[in-house]
Parts: structure tokens; C-alpha cells; sequence
């Protein structure tokens, strides 16, 4: 057995209270998530997105990137055929977390899914690199695949087919929207006593409160 217990020790960063923070919580996701931009340019938008098989209920978890927020909610893209599409289709349920190690910091979100407009969709496709929208032609994402070669056979067929022209978006890729209901602030604090601020929308307003660690 490996021991991994206590890696690390005491968090000092900071600390987060409620005189400090807004009143929505969009509004103290941007500030935080424009700190973590600052610490960490390249992975400040990546989050772990949290789904469950409607069948029975079995809890699946992956990294995908945030592309988009602001008061509707927080967007990111993916192949509708996917696990998690399938899963937040037919569950519509799903939980966000960011984890901005840099800042001892993490934020959680929890709320109802939506398909975005195809319009969005549209517009966020085509401004993504080539190779990316080839990619999303060429994946059948979350479904078995014989051999690495399958694939890059595929893709060169893509390539293609395309060849000297712009690439149309797939109609089965395209964005979904969690729809905030709850947002958890979580500033890492000495001897594990941290800092959890959480908002819970209730009848359109928000409300926050405390949370022990």
C-alpha cells in the first residue's frame, strides 16, 4: 500500500469571508476565475464535470474545458453521441468543479443542463482550429474503436473531404449550458478549518451562507 496521507500540510493562501465577496455569484466567479486566468493561463478553465447513468444511478466524472459563462450559466462543447451527453440528456442534473491549486481555491457548481442555441454552437465551431473540427468528424467519442489506425484513417478521409473548403459543424457536436442553481466558494485555510461560502438560488434570489469545513 502507498501512503499519501498529508502531502500537504497546512493551506496559507488566503481566506475568504462574507463581507468580501458579491451578492451574485457570477459575479465572484469572474473575479476568482480571472485570478486563476492570471496564475495560470493555460488550465484556469478546466473543471470536472459530474453526471449520473439514469438507469441506475452510477456517477461518472471527466475533465472538459469551460468555453463561456455569464448569468445563464457555464458552457462548455462535446460530441451529443458522448457518454456525457447521453447522461445529461436523458439526466439533466450535472455538478462543476474547478480546482485552482495555485490559489488553494475550488468552486463548485450544481444545476439543471441545457443544449445551447445551434446558432452558438455554430459560431464557437467555427472559430475552432482545423484540426479540431476535423476531429470532431472523425471521433465516434465514447464508443469502442478497433485500433489507433481506425481512426487516423478516418480522419485523413475527413481531411479530405473538406479539403480547400471551410468545415460545417457536426450535427451532433455542439454545446450544453449548466444552469447554476448552487455555487460553493472554497478558500483552503489553516489546520483544515476552510472557508466554504455557498449560494443556493431560492425562489430568483440568491442567498449565501456558511458552511463548516
Amino acid at each position: 500500500m502507498n501512503d499519501v496521507a498529508d502531502l500537504r500540510e497546512e493551506y496559507t493562501r488566503g481566506g475568504l469571508s462574507e463581507e468580501e465577496v458579491s451578492d451574485d455569484p457570477i459575479t465572484q466567479f469572474e473575479r476568482w476565475f480571472e485570478a486563476a486566468r492570471e496564475a495560470d493561463p493555460e488550465h484556469a478553465n478546466a473543471m470536472t464535470l459530474a453526471t449520473a447513468s439514469p438507469e441506475d444511478g452510477q456517477p461518472s466524472a471527466r475533465i472538459v474545458l469551460l468555453k463561456d459563462y455569464d448569468e445563464r450559466g457555464f458552457v462548455f462543447y462535446t460530441n451529443y453521441r458522448s457518454r456525457k451527453a447521453r447522461e445529461l440528456t436523458a439526466n439533466t442534473q450535472a455538478a462543476l468543479v474547478f480546482w485552482w491549486a495555485e490559489l488553494e481555491r475550488q468552486v463548485r457548481v450544481e444545476g439543471a443542463v441545457e443544449r445551447i442555441a445551434d446558432a452558438e454552437s455554430d459560431a464557437y465551431f467555427a472559430r475552432r482550429p482545423r484540426e479540431s473540427q476535423i476531429g470532431a468528424w472523425a471521433s465516434p467519442q465514447s464508443k469502442s474503436i478497433g485500433t489507433r489506425a481506425e481512426l487516423e484513417r478516418k480522419r485523413a478521409a475527413i481531411r479530405t473531404k473538406y479539403e480547400g473548403r471551410d468545415v460545417p459543424r457536426p450535427p451532433h457536436w455542439g454545446g450544453f449550458r449548466v444552469r447554476p442553481e448552487a455555487v460553493e466558494f472554497w478558500q483552503g485555510r489553516s489546520g483544515r478549518l476552510h472557508d466554504r461560502l455557498r449560494y443556493h438560488r431560492f425562489e430568483g434570489t440568491w442567498h449565501l451562507n456558511r458552511l463548516a469545513p
